[in-house]
């Protein structure tokens, strides 16, 4: 074997491991069936992790009596007549006919971690595959056709953190958090920023760097260097280029974001809307602080209910205004709902409890029909009465509407079979949505 410089087996060992990288992130190409032309381009999900309760919310039973309500006995009429919120919704339901309301979703499954991967996935947990989220799927099967300079699956702020959203698809597809909160933001003004590093001190450092990097000089027409290297120019772009613009509020009029309520979660509806604007193709507004109210259930309802229905409703009126709503489906739910009946007992002291029996899923544009009801709990919203909805049925239906085949095959690492969703008799079904879609 010939003697080779030190430069020179730095060189191969670099294009070495990048040849490695690349080739554990390469893809199998698509397989999918032909069907209908997408009505969806985009996907906005909220999700309320933790578990909102259904019966302080969108499946409210004033008759129930103080064991299940507690302090919240009252509804309100809606401007969809026959349908009605619990009292904390007052702007959604002046929005009702833009959405509708699934009223018996059930998985029976009351673990955070298992429940979320559950709705997020349609596959059942606990199996030996790790199955990726819908938006890992998303991001998967739209990367041909989105171009944009910012990542088809964004995250607002914080990733859930339950299970992992890419699964076997693997780091390509993970979803990117955006961290910071969009409320507490500020842009340049004046050459002067309150937060972070301005323009021109992060293009000095890249200028550093470039000054630095000698290697990639020597090695620049090698395919795998100059593929990091546009990534890298793509990622400058998005820092100090168009693409940060998008995540700019202050671009919106100052009415707008005080409708949207001036907190985390309405910025983050704000911010949602900007993205699906500039074509991204999945969303997700985790929203932040949870909804887990085992104790302090009531008081948490009271501070947190009315900024989701204040950033809810504007998201929903300012997508239709803007001709975004057709195109982009917005669903809204937690990974469970949450008991029924109020825990009186110590420690908890009027508290709600997991329940994955029955709960409320909210959907929205991109070719779901408003003003409707799907299903229907039983008197005291504790089982199912009529028109059972499983997780694979909710998400079946989102891919249908943006034109992904449930039966496609996804590119596992080791070869095995897998799907987009399970095959027919494999999990719980009663079918898509076709009532709203």
């Amino acid at each position: 074997m010939a003697d080779i410089t030190r430069r020179e087996a730095i060189k191969r060992g670099i294009i070495g491991t990048a040849g490695l990288v690349l080739a554990n992130n390469s893809q199998a190409e698509i397989s999918q069936k032909p069907i209908a032309a997408p009505k969806a381009k985009s996907v906005i999900q909220v999700f309320l992790w933790g578990g909102m309760s259904h019966n302080d919310t969108w499946d409210p039973k004033p008759n129930a009596g103080y064991e299940y309500n507690g302090e919240f006995s009252q509804v309100i009429q809606t401007n969809v007549p026959g349908i009605q919120l619990g009292q904390l919704f007052p702007e959604l339901a002046k929005q009702a006919d833009k959405f509708s309301l699934i009223r018996s979703m059930t998985h029976r499954n009351n673990g955070h971690e298992t429940a979320a991967y559950l709705m997020q996935t349609g596959h059942t947990p606990g199996e030996r595959i790790s199955y990726p989220s819908i938006g890992a799927v998303f991001s998967y099967f739209k990367k041909k056709d989105y171009k944009g300079l910012i990542p088809p699956y964004i995250v607002l702020t914080q990733p859930q953190g339950r299970f992992s959203e890419e699964g076997f698809l693997g780091p390509l597809y993970k979803p990117f958090a955006t961290g910071s909160d969009p409320n507490a933001q500020r842009f340049e003004v004046e050459g002067i920023v309150a937060r972070g590093i301005t323009d021109d001190r992060q293009r000095s450092r890249k200028e550093l760097l470039e000054k630095m990097d000698l290697l990639s000089r020597v090695t620049s027409e090698t395919p795998s260097i100059k593929e990091a290297q546009e990534a890298k120019r793509a990622a400058y772009e998005l820092i100090l280029g168009s693409g940060k613009e998008v995540f700019n509020l202050s671009k919106e009029k100052d009415e707008l974001r005080d409708r949207y309520g001036r907190h985390t979660f309405g910025q983050d509806c704000l911010a949602a809307r900007r993205l699906v604007e500039a074509g991204v193709p999945y969303v997700v507004i985790n929203y932040p602080g949870g909804w887990d109210t085992h104790s302090n259930h009531f008081t948490t309802m009271k501070r947190q209910a009315p900024q989701l229905d204040r950033g809810l409703a504007t998201l929903l009126e300012d997508l239709s205004q803007k001709g975004l709503l057709d195109s982009t489906i917005v669903w809204c739910t937690g990974e469970f709902g949450r008991g029924p009946k109020i825990d009186w007992q110590p420690p908890w002291n009027g508290g709600r409890n997991h329940y994955g029996n029955v709960f409320s899923v909210l959907v929205a544009g991109g070719g779901f029909k408003g003003g409707r009801i799907v299903g229907e709990s039983d008197s005291k919203a504790e089982e199912v009465k009529t028109r059972p909805v499983y997780p694979v049925d909710l998400l079946g239906s989102i891919y249908q509407l943006a034109g992904i085949d449930t039966t496609a095959k996804l590119p596992h690492p080791l070869g095995y079979e897998t799907h987009v969703l399970p095959q027919a008799g494999t999990v719980k079904s009663a079918g898509i949505l076709s009532e709203i879609m």
